[in-house]
């Protein structure tokens, strides 16, 4: 049984991860800003930000960085291989898009007649491959392998579209053995997660992230007891629609006290260099140096943070056997 992980270097031992943050962004980029006039995108300046923060990172302890932007998002592989060469750093990067608002043209009306979105099975078949062939550079080449399968639900309300996306992804997950993870509509992350899993994965490979908001605590519960991961990845970040970190601490240790410590997963959503929308001004290390210190002083031993920090993003990055595939 494979017991490996897809890095941008290529497969690594789950063991050798480290302390893992599952949920953050190196370069992010809004589609299309890359053609602005007002947009300045010098990549031996990106590379000098992210190196520092990464650098900043494994100071603190940590081991490695899922970047979660996906296909279309700044995504820029040999940029984060020369980052992950220089700082030692493993990064995980992540296949997938959404959500709809950020498709382009292509994706949502390809040439059909009438023209209609990209069925799931389309989105599955182009996800998983680059889940197992390699993630693309458009015209070159692929690279090493997605670890990591994502998507993101349009925030009010999941359209069609982005229910197709969710089940693709799905899919793609199954036929790949790479985990899925996504962030959940507002008003109804329990169906969109049933919808995920509807597509033959198990509910232990997939993540749901964006929940640790005010009033989300119900719907945090329903998704562990369910068997499912969730994120708790606004670490670090002030907001009123957001859980401040002590209402984030006190919700991971009720969690552990219940039984669930095998399904939570920590990240601070961090954004290292942000063109196009307005940079995250929180660091990669907000997990270690501001909110393990938390988890201790109410009372968690070394071998519970050790479990959600190391060894749950360990066993839910590692690339399983494949499941069957769903017919169409």
């Amino acid at each position: 049984m494979s017991t490996t992980v897809n890095t941008v270097l290529g497969p690594v031992a789950a063991d050798e991860l480290g302390v893992v943050a599952i949920h953050e962004a190196l370069l992010s980029v809004v589609p299309g800003a890359q053609y602005a006039y007002d947009i300045d995108i010098d990549r031996a300046e990106i590379f000098e930000v992210l190196k520092g923060k990464l650098e900043g990172f494994k100071a603190a302890g940590g081991g490695t960085i899922v970047d979660r932007t996906g296909m279309f998002h700044g995504r820029d592989l040999p940029l984060y291989e020369a980052l992950s060469r220089t700082t030692g750093v493993h990064i995980v990067a992540s296949t997938g898009m959404g959500p709809e608002e950020n498709l382009g043209g292509y994706f949502l009306t390809p040439q059909t007649n009438p023209p209609t979105p990209w069925p799931a099975e389309r989105f599955a078949e182009l996800f998983a491959a680059e889940a197992t062939d390699g993630m693309v550079i458009p015209r070159v080449e692929r690279r090493a392998s997605a670890g990591l399968i994502v998507t993101t639900q349009t925030t009010a309300g999941a359209t069609p579209t982005d229910d197709s996306l969710l089940q693709g992804a799905a899919r793609a997950a199954t036929q790949s053995g790479v985990a899925l993870s996504f962030s959940a509509p507002a008003d109804d992350p329990i169906g969109a997660l049933e919808l995920a899993l509807a597509e033959g994965l198990t509910a232990d490979r997939v993540i749901v992230g964006g929940l640790d908001r005010t009033g989300s605590a119900d719907i945090i519960r329903a998704v562990v007891e369910r068997g499912a991961n969730v994120a708790i990845d606004h670490v670090g970040q002030s907001d009123a629609d957001l859980l401040s970190d002590d209402e984030r601490a006190a919700l991971v240790a009720e969690l552990i006290v219940a039984g669930h410590g095998s399904r939570i997963l920590l990240s601070a959503g961090a954004v290292g260099v942000a063109k196009g929308h307005p940079e995250t001004d929180v660091a990669y290390d907000a997990v270690l140096t501001g909110f393990a210190p938390k988890l201790t002083a109410l009372g968690l031993d070394e071998d519970s943070i050790r479990g959600i920090l190391v060894d749950n993003p360990a066993a839910l990055l590692t690339v399983k056997p494949a499941l069957a595939v769903k017919e169409a």
